[in-house]
């Protein structure tokens, strides 16, 4: 097998310190992005209705650092401490060694480069460390920021796939992919 699988390990870069999830983070998750409806439009799941809720999606996160094959961060500001956000492989096509991420960001840190920073580390550990050959990304075409933010890792876009995404309230949608390569690192 192509990949060296060594789970999720801190990453520092010059602002942020991207970590394993705690149980400890639900406060600032609940409020900073998991409940904001605005903050989640873009995603697959929806707001969360409770901090219970929220509490329990981290109790299940927790239990998956167990697995050598998850890598799921979470993005804390160094200067306040503050969780601010994810971002995780969510999923693993361990046959073409390649692997596909997913983001969330609160929308206070929107538009600072926090989530372009943030996505150059992951990329940099999953290619440098885990040995994989390929990083994709995908969005929904009406979320055009993290199509750039994607751009700005290095990534390609590669074209649109229609219908291919779902939105958190079930409609279809067309999602934009783009992708790294080892050697274009």
């Amino acid at each position: 097998m192509c990949l060296n699988h060594i789970g999720t390990r801190n990453i520092e870069t010059k602002r942020l310190l991207l970590r394993r999830f705690t149980l400890g983070d639900t406060a600032q998750m609940f409020n900073n992005w998991a409940k904001d409806p605005e903050n989640v439009k873009y995603l697959s799941w929806k707001a969360h209705g409770s901090i219970d809720e929220t509490y329990e999606v981290l109790n299940k996160w927790i239990d998956e650092y167990k697995n050598e094959n998850s890598y799921r961060w979470c993005i804390v500001l160094k200067e306040t401490n503050e969780t601010i956000g994810g971002i995780d492989v969510i999923e693993i096509m361990q046959d073409r060694c390649t692997c596909e991420i997913g983001y969330v960001l609160s929308r206070n840190h929107w538009n600072k480069g926090i989530m372009t920073e943030a996505l150059k580390a992951v990329i940099d550990y999953l290619i440098g460390k885990v040995n994989f050959n390929r990083i994709q990304l995908r969005h929904m075409v009406e979320n055009p920021a993290s199509g750039k933010v994607m751009l700005k890792c290095g990534m390609k876009f590669e074209g649109i796939l229609r219908q291919y995404g779902l939105t958190n309230t079930g409609r279809q949608c067309d999602s934009a992919i783009y992708s790294i390569l080892k050697e274009e690192l």
